[in-house]
């Protein structure tokens, strides 16, 4: 069956069950290899995509559920002012490590800087307390989102 979304401000039809969870069908689908499989449970956030500008786990989320909804990826970032402005905050604060999960965290990290702009540690850390960071990168992350707000201030 045939699903119709909207990727990156394009749209695209996907073959395949309604059921399919969105982390495949972007992935086998549409080769789009940026967004990662952690747990499958939602529980890492390394699938974190965007669904009309929240954070959500692509890995549980069907596609039949998106359907007709903006969905974005890590790909499309740098081509908005709070990605970008994310993506160049973790790169000067040297963020990844084994780099796996940072695409689930730029992506939580861009959802929490488009709708709160000037954040706490405590609204940092809640927002993001969905991502795991194997490596431990958790200071470089809250300091790179820091870094982030006051570039899109």
């Amino acid at each position: 069956m045939a699903v119709a979304l909207s990727v990156n401000g394009k749209n695209v039809s996907v073959e395949a069950d309604p059921s399919t969870p969105l982390l495949w069908a972007l992935r086998d689908n549409l080769d789009m290899t940026g967004t990662k499989f952690g747990c499958g449970m939602a529980l890492c956030g390394a699938c974190t995509v965007h669904v009309n500008g929240e954070a959500v786990r692509s890995c549980v989320t069907p596609i039949s559920s998106v359907a007709g909804k903006k969905i974005t990826t890590i790909e499309a970032q740098a081509d908005n002012k709070v990605g970008k402005a994310v993506q160049e905050a973790w790169v000067k604060h040297d963020v990844a490590q084994c780099g796996y999960c940072q695409s689930g965290q730029v992506m939580s990290a861009a959802a929490l800087l488009s709708r709160n702009k000037s954040p706490t540690d405590a609204q940092i850390d809640a927002a993001m307390s969905g991502n795991i960071c194997r490596c431990g990168t958790y200071q470089r992350i809250r300091v790179a989102i820091k870094d982030a707000a006051k570039t899109l201030a």
